[in-house]
C-alpha cells in the first residue's frame, strides 16, 4: 500500500471501532480508487456488512478479496461466514474448502466444515470432519471454554455416530453371526468390538522367554485340550480333597506371593507374605510335593493324566489357588507364552470376576478354561467368601510336538550351562 492508501485505510480502521459506519466506508471506497482490488479494504467493507447483517453486500466484499489473495485463509473465512449468513450452503461449502485447501490444519474452518455437514445431515462426512478437528486438538492445553464447548459437541456428535453404526452393523450380521460356532462368533465379536473402540487388543508381555508368531489368544479354544472335559467331570473329588486337606491343620497353604527382603514397594506389596492370596502346591518348578499329592490321590491323578511339560526346575507347576474374601491380585502378565495355564473353579462365591486382556469371565464351578498369561490379567473376590481355583500349567496348544521338545533341550542345556565353570555357553533366562 502506498502512503495515501494506508493513511485512508487506518482512518477507516479507527472510524469503524468508534462506530463511524458511513466514515469507515467512506475512506475505504476511497482506498479502492486508489488501489482498486485492494484486499484489506475490501475484507473491511465486509466485515462492516457483516456486522448490518447484510450479507449479499458481505458477500461481494469478501468474494473480491479473496479473489485478489486467494491464499488467504482468513478471507475466504469470511466469506463463508457471509454464505452461511445468506442461508446459502454450497456457497459456504466451496469457501471452506479454498480455506482448508490452503491449510488442512485451519482448526476453525474444519470445525465450521464438520457443523456444516452435521446441518446438513451429511453424517458420514461430518463424522471424518470432527475425527480430524479431535486429531488436531489431542495434546492441546489451555483450550479457550468457547472451543471446549464445540470440541464436546463434536465428541457426542462422533459417539452417536459411531454408536448408531455399530448397531446397524451389527443388525445386518445377527442372522449370519448367530448360526457360527463359538470360536467364530467370540473372535468376530472381537473384531467388532476393536473396529468399534470399544476394545482394546492386548498383546503378549514375557518376563522370560517369548515364543515367536504365536497367537495371542486371550482364553484359548477348548477344542486344543481333548482331556479338559475329563478334568471337570472330576470337580467334586477334587474339591472334596481340597476341603478335606483344609480340614486338617492348613499347614500346606502358604502366601503365593513372598518378595525379597528389600524388595521396593510395588503392586504386590499388599499381597506380600499375606494369605489373602494362599496357594497350596502339588507341583512347583517341576517338584512333585509328595505329601500333598498323597493327601488328594485323585487330584494328583487327574493332573497326572494330562500332558503337561516337564522341564525340571521349571515345570509343571500346579496349585489350589485360595483368593480371600475382599481380595484382588493386580493386573499383570506372567513368564512366557510357551505355556497355556488352567483354571478348573472349585469354590466360587458371587462377586468373583477373572479378566485377561479385553475379556472378563465369571468363574463357575467346575467348567475349566485355559488362557494365556502374558496378556495382562487380574482377578477379584468381592463376595464374603473363600474363591479356590485349582491352577496348572500345560503347552501352549500352538506349539508343534517338535517345538516342545526343543524347549525342552533348550532349558535343559540352558541350566547345564550354569553348573559348568564356562558361564558364557547360553545366557541366563
Amino acid at each position: 500500500m502506498n502512503t495515501i492508501v494506508t493513511r485512508l485505510f487506518q482512518q477507516a480502521v479507527q472510524a469503524r471501532q468508534t462506530g463511524q459506519v458511513q466514515e469507515a466506508r467512506s475512506k475505504l471506497e476511497e482506498a479502492l480508487q486508489h488501489q482498486p482490488g485492494m484486499p484489506q479494504a475490501l475484507n473491511l467493507l465486509g466485515l462492516i456488512a457483516l456486522d448490518g447483517k447484510d450479507f449479499a453486500a458481505a458477500r461481494e466484499h469478501f468474494r473480491g478479496a479473496a479473489q485478489s489473495d486467494p491464499g488467504e485463509a482468513a478471507l475466504w473465512m469470511n466469506l463463508a461466514s457471509a454464505e452461511r449468513g445468506r442461508d446459502d450452503s454450497e456457497g459456504e461449502r466451496a469457501a471452506l474448502r479454498q480455506a482448508i485447501a490452503i491449510d488442512q490444519r485451519n482448526l476453525m474452518a474444519q470445525i465450521r466444515m464438520g457443523q456444516l455437514q452435521q446441518r446438513l445431515d451429511e453424517r458420514q462426512d461430518a463424522a471424518d470432519t470432527w475425527g480430524k478437528v479431535l486429531a488436531l486438538t489431542a495434546g492441546l492445553a489451555d483450550i479457550p471454554p468457547g472451543l471446549a464447548e464445540m470440541l464436546e459437541q463434536g465428541k457426542r456428535f462422533l459417539q452417536a455416530h459411531k454408536a448408531d453404526f455399530a448397531a446397524y452393523v451389527e443388525a445386518g450380521l445377527a442372522d449370519q453371526l448367530s448360526g457360527a460356532d463359538e470360536t467364530t462368533r467370540r473372535r468376530f465379536q472381537a473384531c467388532l468390538d476393536r473396529e468399534f473402540n470399544r476394545r482394546t487388543l492386548f498383546q503378549n508381555h514375557c518376563s522370560g522367554l517369548h515364543y515367536p508368531f504365536l497367537p495371542a489368544d486371550e482364553f484359548f479354544d477348548r477344542k486344543h485340550f481333548a482331556w479338559m472335559s475329563d478334568l471337570e467331570a472330576k470337580t467334586e473329588a477334587i474339591r472334596s480333597e481340597f476341603l478335606a486337606l483344609m480340614a486338617g491343620s492348613g499347614k500346606d497353604v502358604r502366601p503365593y506371593l513372598q518378595q525379597e527382603a528389600g524388595t521396593p514397594q510395588n503392586k504386590w506389596t499388599a499381597l506380600d507374605q499375606s494369605l489373602d492370596w494362599g496357594a497350596v502346591f502339588l507341583w512347583e518348578y517341576g517338584k512333585r510335593n509328595d505329601a500333598v499329592c498323597d493327601a488328594c490321590p485323585q487330584t494328583a491323578a487327574a493332573l497326572e493324566a494330562i500332558p503337561r511339560p516337564d522341564i525340571p526346575g521349571r515345570t509343571p507347576s500346579a496349585f489350589f489357588s485360595l483368593l480371600k474374601p475382599g481380595s484382588r491380585i493386580p493386573p499383570h502378565t506372567g513368564v512366557t507364552n510357551s505355556r497355556a495355564i488352567i483354571h478348573l473353579p472349585l469354590i466360587v462365591p458371587p462377586g468373583c470376576g477373572f479378566r485377561v486382556g479385553g475379556e472378563t469371565r465369571s468363574w463357575r464351578e467346575g467348567a475349566a478354561f485355559a488362557f494365556d498369561d502374558t496378556i495382562e490379567h487380574e482377578a477379584w473376590n468381592d463376595s464374603d467368601h473363600l474363591r479356590v481355583v485349582l491352577i496348572f500349567d500345560v503347552w501352549n496348544p500352538h506349539l508343534s510336538l517338535a517345538e516342545q521338545m526343543l524347549l525342552q533341550q533348550f532349558y535343559a542345556t540352558a541350566d547345564d550351562s550354569k553348573t559348568k565353570s564356562d558361564r558364557q555357553a547360553l545366557p541366563a533366562i
